[in-house]
């Protein structure tokens, strides 16, 4: 799992415990935090060593320069988790090792696979985290969104529609190159969640907080259930 930095008072790697809790109890997994910090994350060597990759998401954006847009004004971002994200999850896909993604996770996979985002998200459907909201506030916004027929998460979930939490501020704009749509929300048609299998492992990224509500929606539950699946076949030993 990956952290984020930071950097209220001094730089610190950071992670909530809302999103390391529903891996181990749910998927079953041990739960290994890697710094986002670019210099001192060897990617290559640690696909020798995980058998699979969870972005988190993060108070920050994915940086405009990072899926080519001109501006520069679309929020707090943070450069070295845009940095170690892509270039891990880049080297855990070519290594066929399953990549998950949340909220700025999936963000950060769509601009993987070429995609593009935008900041321009009805506040009506979609809601950024707002300064001063009390910290479960912020998880109150919620939308309803279907499933893709027959997609893998819709199959994992066996329902066809849900309704979830949305406290973003950055969509997909482009779907990336070979990307699959899984869900999207009801209201405007937003893609909330994705999958491929590009090198023969899981990728599956949703837009939703699925560890916020994973006791009360099946599409949550189903997100977790899946990477304790796909991490339980890519177990590997290390010498």
């Amino acid at each position: 799992m990956l952290c984020c930095n930071e950097f209220s008072q001094r730089p610190v790697q950071v992670v909530a415990t809302r999103f390391v809790q529903p891996l181990a109890d749910v998927a079953g997994v041990a739960v290994v935090l890697i710094p986002a910090v670019s210099d001192a994350c060897d990617a290559l060597a640690l696909v020798d060593r995980l058998d699979g990759l969870l972005l988190t998401g993060s108070r920050s954006n994915v940086a405009a320069t990072r899926y080519g847009a001109a501006r520069d004004d679309n929020g707090p971002v943070d450069e070295q988790r845009d940095e170690v994200a892509l270039r891990l999850a880049a080297h855990m896909i070519e290594g066929a090792r399953p990549v998950f993604g949340i909220c700025r996770g999936l963000q950060e996979l769509n601009v993987l696979f070429g995609g593009t985002l935008t900041d321009g998200l009805d506040s009506v459907h979609h809601c950024g985290l707002a300064d001063g909201t009390h910290y479960e506030r912020h998880f109150d916004h919620r939308h309803d969104l279907t499933l893709t027929p027959g997609g893998m998460l819709q199959a994992q979930a066996g329902v066809a529609a849900e309704t979830v939490n949305s406290v973003h501020h950055q969509g997909i704009d482009r779907l990336g190159h070979g990307l699959t749509i899984e869900a999207t929300a009801a209201e405007d048609g937003l893609i909330e969640a994705f999958s491929a299998q590009p090198c023969g492992a899981d990728v599956l990224a949703v837009q939703w907080h699925p560890e916020w509500d994973i006791g009360t929606s099946a599409a949550s539950r189903a997100f977790f259930d899946r990477i304790g699946t796909a991490l339980a076949t890519n177990v590997r030993t290390v010498s």
